[in-house]
């Protein structure tokens, strides 16, 4: 009798973000058959790079982290056998506050020396940081939804106990009230200083983000800032050539326009391939997992939509979306020797973003992919309340443009008080709203970054209700960033292999505790 071989199991990923792609790769590492729809000509999302007049912009996230020893990005490198095209950029970047300015280094020696008095909550941090990576990199299912990950977290306990007992204390506080233990919260400049740092790694100021999480949050230019050869996509482009080398597939401009449901289970994708496509394609899946914010999914799901999952987007509050300016300058203005990374803050009290924190970021003077010979390419963002772009653009069009416009301007106006001649060196000049995010990279309204880390007890899993779909990317716990993306990834991708198992797969190898480094 003739064997007949079992066809692989189908695993569909909507979104060739980074979380979808490094799930997608290690899926077919171990002979799943994975397809990803993406809806935009190229990937990435949120850390996308793209093309326009000569210029190589990164859409989103500018800085990457996670790729030293033990790091999520260092862990898949590892797994998949790649290389990052990858250089790291010393100092991270530099703070300016209205009175003074800090350069985030590997040793914090500046922050010290402008705040002498946090040396020992920098030395507990970088304890307490250490301990949370060498757990990640073991495996930390959070929050866990199954007896396997209960078990698995109950594993990563046994064999860091007793240090683990360390972070029992900040997991159920803030990191405002870890710096009031320091008497740290007296000093303005400081507290101003680290509520800088944690809007842009953890969405939210320390009054209210997760003393864990935030301890993590603020490790980025300890274990090390890299630019990514090309832009930021550079990270995307590497999983995209993997996963089609393992024999998966990424289809683009391929937009999901509804997740079919039977029985109660997933059973395929339908996508329209183009803008004008109205009959579209359909996609079997034996799994689908949505590179997606929880309020997409629903849409995607329809009257299918699980009881929860339609609870949890009328609740759930929205994320801050970002305004952002690409802008193509002539090099020859800028100072000799600039840093390429500068967070601004042009008051020392009251709420940040709408232009009051501006993170600014330009391509590195090597990397002459990015720009015309003499240029350089350079992104300023600042965190925006995403709904009223959406209310002016509805109901006043003007209004809305010409908020655009004196946004652009209120950004370009603080940037020329730091760096001089800075208005004369601009080229190229374009400015994007949350409407221009919601175009690009699909996400709900605009919405970027992920859900401010507020409790690890109310972290979003990526469970959706339905027992053959999950969610990856920055919606799921440990949230944003490229690192962030990846270890939920890691995540899932143990979760589909447990609930859809493959025979005899070749098994991805992840460090055990005997080869972590402390």
């Amino acid at each position: 009798m003739t064997q007949v071989k079992p066809t692989p199991p189908k695993v569909v990923v909507i979104g060739a973000g980074v979380g979808g792609l490094t799930l997608a790769a290690l899926l077919a590492k171990d002979g799943y058959q994975v397809t990803v729809l993406e809806a935009q000509t190229y990937s990435g999302g949120s850390a996308s790079t793209f093309s326009h007049k000569g210029y190589r912009f990164e859409s989103g996230a500018t800085l990457a982290g996670g790729f030293q020893s033990n790091g999520p990005h260092a862990l898949i490198a590892e797994a998949l056998d790649i290389t990052w095209p990858i250089h790291r950029c010393e100092p991270a970047w530099i703070v300016h506050l209205p009175d003074r300015s800090i350069q985030l280094t590997e040793s914090y020696a500046d922050i010290i020396e402008k705040f002498p008095l946090s040396a020992y909550f920098w030395e507990q941090q970088a304890q307490i940081a250490a301990l949370c990576w060498k757990m990640s990199a073991q495996g930390l299912p959070w929050p866990p939804r199954d007896i396997a990950e209960s078990l698995q977290l109950l594993k990563v306990g046994l064999l860091n106990f007793p240090q683990a007992l360390r972070i029992l204390p900040l997991a159920l506080s803030t990191v405002k009230s870890w710096l009031q233990r320091h008497r740290l919260t007296d000093d303005l400049a400081f507290l101003r200083f680290i509520d800088a740092q944690l809007l842009i790694s953890a969405q939210a100021t320390s009054e209210r983000v997760n003393g864990v999480y935030g301890a993590t949050a603020l490790d980025l230019a300890r274990q090390g800032v890299y630019h990514v050869k090309g832009g930021i996509g550079g990270i995307a482009e590497t999983l995209v050539e993997k996963l089609r080398e393992l024999g998966g597939e990424v289809l683009y401009r391929y937009r999901a326009d509804k997740i079919r449901v039977e029985n109660g289970k997933v059973t395929g994708v339908h996508a329209l391939h183009g803008r004008h496509d109205k009959k579209g394609e359909f996609f079997p899946a034996d799994f689908v997992v949505g590179n997606l914010t929880p309020w997409s999914l629903d849409l995607l799901l329809g009257e299918d939509s699980p009881r929860r999952l339609r609870r949890e987007v009328k609740r759930r509050h929205l994320g801050m979306g970002a305004f952002v300016l690409h802008l193509g300058i002539d090099a020859s203005y800028l100072p000799q020797d600039m840093p390429h990374h500068h967070q601004i803050i042009t008051e020392m009290t009251g709420p940040m973003g709408e232009g009051r924190s501006l993170f600014l970021s330009m391509s590195p003077d090597w990397d002459h992919s990015r720009a015309p010979e003499g240029h350089r390419a350079v992104t300023i963002s600042t965190h925006t309340e995403v709904t009223q772009w959406w209310d002016l653009l509805e109901h006043d069009k003007e209004a809305y443009y010409a908020r655009k416009t004196a946004y652009a301007e209120q950004i370009i106006d603080t940037v020329d008080r730091l760096i001089p001649n800075f208005k004369q060196s601009l080229k190229l000049v374009l400015p994007g709203s949350p409407v221009t995010y919601a175009f690009y990279t699909d996400r709900y309204l605009g919405q970027v970054g992920g859900f401010p880390q507020l409790s690890l007890f109310k972290a979003r899993s990526p469970r959706t209700g339905i027992s053959n779909l999950r969610l990856v990317g920055d919606s799921i716990f440990p949230g944003q960033s490229t690192a962030g993306v990846t270890l939920g990834a890691i995540r899932v991708a143990q979760d589909v292999k447990r609930h859809l198992p493959i025979a005899k797969a070749q098994r991805v190898y992840f460090p055990t505790q005997e080869t972590v480094r402390s």
